[in-house]
């Protein structure tokens, strides 16, 4: 699986910002792709996840209410509306995929064996 991560950028705080990651190659009956992000100093940690088949999602406790995660099974893409951004969102985030991942593993970064190329968001206070 390749992906291709796009629409990161500056925003103010409350502001929004969508990401996107186009997907390409094998089956996607039984993948899983997510979001993540890593501030300096931090380690990477899940923001949301989706699965391709039924659409379970996951999502971090910090971004409930905030960001929505969703696909365009047509496009292959994966999208992460992010509304009411606060300085600590800032980090670059990483689209990542997986095969066959189970529901409590969908938020630990190493069960994951595809990434993106990650995208930076900045918020300012």
């Amino acid at each position: 699986v390749q992906l291709q991560a796009s629409g990161g950028g500056l925003v103010q705080a409350g502001g929004s910002l969508r990401l996107s990651c186009a997907a390409s190659g094998r089956t996607f009956s039984d993948l899983v792709m997510g979001w993540f992000r890593q501030a300096p100093g931090r380690e990477r940690e899940a923001v949301a996840v989706i699965r391709w088949s039924g659409g379970t999602t996951y999502y971090a406790d910090s971004v409930k209410g905030r960001f929505t995660i969703s696909k365009d099974m047509a496009k292959k893409t994966v999208y992460l509306q992010m509304n009411g951004l606060k300085p600590e969102d800032t980090a670059v985030y990483y689209c990542a995929a997986a095969y066959r991942l189970i529901y409590s593993n969908f938020g630990v970064p190493s069960s994951y064996d595809y990434w993106g190329q990650g995208t930076q968001v900045t918020v300012s206070s």
